[in-house]
């Protein structure tokens, strides 16, 4: 339940290199945790473990993130996204959820990361990216976060979305000077920034979107690949949770 990159270029050469010795080094299982692993979380159908290397390389959390929720929550879920992407869009509305049931207590945080897929959406996938990014430039990360969840409740995926007509629609709605913001799309400013994004992406092991780590209070990571039920999700939470 993600979409993945085309296997001829998931990955550059060093970043195979990388992975390849990781995976030599060997993938450090837990007994329940790999358990849910193992049974909860498809790629193409395929059962995806943990790997002890690779997802340890997720770029801490800090204050340029956009989050949602508690920025000290106790576990934070670090999402790879691409605004086109159906299976992100469905993930969407399951984190909402858990957010609803985990956010206001301040167990939860949710971090957003890009990670477009230009292989599969070349036409809207990062201009929609730098367009959020000049959102939360220019209103703020609430602003932020309601063009992401108005962008998927509106649009179809897949690179069917008109973003000549959707973008200003949104941006009109949250309050955003025109102007400003076609300024900022022009600019080029978030480029780099989306780019960082995506290269940790494939750092950590995603090769698809929606693409997750968990991360408990204490550190340890646990990855959480493709659009997962909000029970599968919720399990994995409750592990995160008890990690002391």
């Amino acid at each position: 339940m993600n979409e993945t990159i085309p296997k001829a270029t998931s990955l550059t050469a060093p970043v195979a290199i990388v992975i390849a010795g990781i995976l030599i080094a060997g993938a450090v299982l837990y007994s329940n945790k790999s358990q849910f692993l193992s049974a909860g979380a498809e790629e193409n159908g395929k059962g995806v473990a943990q790997t002890a290397g690779s997802i340890s390389s997720v770029r801490p959390v800090s204050d340029s993130d956009h989050i949602r929720g508690n920025p000290n929550a106790l576990v934070k879920i670090v999402e790879y996204s691409d605004f086109e992407c159906p299976f992100c869009k469905r993930f969407h509305d399951t984190m909402n959820q858990i957010m609803d049931e985990y956010g206001e207590s301040g167990q939860v945080a949710w971090v957003y990361r890009h990670f477009p897929l230009d292989q599969l959406h070349p036409k809207n996938a990062r201009i929609e990216a730098i367009a959020s990014e000049c959102v939360n430039e220019l209103g703020g990360n609430d602003a932020f976060w309601k063009f992401a969840d108005r962008f998927f409740e509106r649009t179809p995926s897949n690179d069917q979305t008109d973003v000549t007509t959707v973008l200003p629609q949104i941006v009109r709605e949250l309050g955003i000077n025109e102007q400003r913001f076609n300024t900022c799309m022009d600019s080029g400013t978030y480029d780099q920034h989306i780019e960082s994004d995506i290269v940790n992406a494939v750092e950590t092991g995603g090769q698809g979107t929606p693409w997750s780590i968990v991360i408990a209070e204490n550190g340890r990571a646990f990855p959480l690949s493709g659009a997962q039920p909000y029970a599968s999700v919720k399990q994995l939470i409750e592990i995160a949770l008890k990690e002391k």
